[in-house]
């Protein structure tokens, strides 16, 4: 999994130094990143309306306009598992983090020592944060919990991603939603992916869903799904 970092900072030579420590942090851990810079909150939220998959948020508080605080209290209005790590000059602000559920407050000028103990703080935090995606439905984007989706299916050139409550239907190909998922999820046959956490049984044509949805599997790919599903009711051990 690649985490996405945002450095939000006026100040483009601590952004840089704030870069440079992370990509170090990074490469010391095997972790892969992707990170970007912003040098205003207001620069942050105009990307952000159409890209809301960051998952670490460093966040410098004095700023322009929209301060870091403010810019917190915006992402937490449909994004609680991120993890937002704020950067200032003053130790006054430190009252206002609980608000936002802020990780942690780093004084400039940053420890290295001390930026890589919180990042692995949030990557412990988010490993226990239940995955979500964003999908664009009628002009304005939604947030879907990877593990309420029970099944997602191709028709033409649409899928259609089903949960308990809802189903929405958009514009893109099974093999891309299929890279958004995680390993709980298997492909069924060419034009369906079910999550393994909702198949009450399975048989040598069909999957029985715990909702009662029956769902055709592929001859030739039974015998992957069935494993699929043996060792994910063993807790991944092989039998």
């Amino acid at each position: 999994m690649t985490h996405k970092i945002a450095i939000c900072d006026d100040d483009s030579i601590t952004s840089a130094y704030i870069k440079t420590l992370v990509e170090g942090w990074a490469a010391d851990h095997g972790i892969p990143v992707s990170i970007r810079i912003f040098p205003s909150a207001e620069a942050f939220l105009f990307h952000y309306a159409d890209h809301k998959e960051y998952d670490i948020l460093l966040l410098d508080i004095e700023m322009g306009e929209i301060n870091g605080i403010e810019l917190a209290k915006n992402i937490r209005k449909d994004n609680e598992s991120a993890q937002i790590i704020f950067i200032t000059g003053y130790s006054d602000f430190i009252a206002e983090g609980y608000e936002v559920s802020a990780l942690h407050y780093l004084l400039k000028p940053v420890s290295s020592e001390k930026l890589r103990q919180v990042l692995d703080k949030a990557v412990r935090n988010l490993a226990h944060k239940k995955k979500a995606l964003f999908i664009p439905v009628d002009s304005e984007m939604i947030r879907i919990i990877l593990d309420d989706i029970q099944y997602v299916e191709a028709f033409d050139h649409r899928i259609e991603i089903v949960t308990a409550d809802n189903t929405f239907l958009l514009k893109l190909p099974l093999h891309e939603m299929e890279h958004k998922l995680n390993e709980d999820f298997i492909r069924i046959h060419r034009s369906c992916i079910v999550n393994l956490h909702y198949i009450r049984r399975i048989t040598r044509t069909d999957i029985v869903l715990d909702s009662g949805k029956t769902l055709p599997v592929s001859r030739r790919m039974y015998a992957s799904v069935n494993r699929a599903i043996m060792k994910y009711c063993t807790g991944g051990m092989e039998s």
